[in-house]
């Protein structure tokens, strides 16, 4: 398939959450080996479906040398302590920001087959489970900063030569 372009902060389809998919077909197998491979390039550890403009609850993932994807996730748990964590997004290129994430999340879903998968994991995968979850529900990470944090997140943003005004 192919390689997608990210949308950047202050596009209106990163603030819409997503719709669930009823039906896969091969529109959806075509959004998740694009997720796929817009996930492989270097340093991406994952896509959600609308980064690249699509409005499915879709996500891929890259962890530990592993790639993967889910329809329809749907986190069932967060747990351990809440810590801030170094977080970027592919949608909002060059900021990084300490973040509040929990050590362990648990997301279950359906592979292309219907088949139901969980995934589940602490550190990194954790974080990644989070993200991506959040994109899907129309949140960008930016949005989980103490207000403080956000406000000069927002500033540095408007210094940038990319943000949509």
């Amino acid at each position: 398939m192919s390689i997608r372009e990210i949308r950047l902060y202050g596009d209106p389809v990163l603030r819409e959450a997503t719709r669930e998919v009823e039906v896969i077909d091969d529109g959806i197998r075509a959004l998740v080996q694009d997720l796929l491979d817009t996930t492989q390039m270097e340093g991406r550890a994952g896509v959600a479906a609308n980064q690249i403009g699509a409005t499915w609850r879709v996500f891929s993932w890259h962890c530990d040398g592993e790639i993967g994807y889910v329809i329809n996730p749907v986190v069932e748990e967060r747990s351990g302590e809440l810590r801030e964590i170094g977080e970027g997004c592919l949608s909002v290129p060059g900021l990084w920001c300490e973040t509040p994430r929990y050590e362990y999340c648990r997301v279950r879903g359906i592979n292309l087959d219907g088949e139901e998968i969980v995934l589940e994991g602490t550190g990194l995968m954790a974080q990644i489970l989070q993200h991506e979850t959040d994109h899907l529900d129309g949140m960008v990470y930016l949005e989980r900063l103490e207000k403080p944090r956000r406000r000069e997140a927002m500033r540095e943003l408007r210094e940038t030569d990319w943000f949509l005004r």
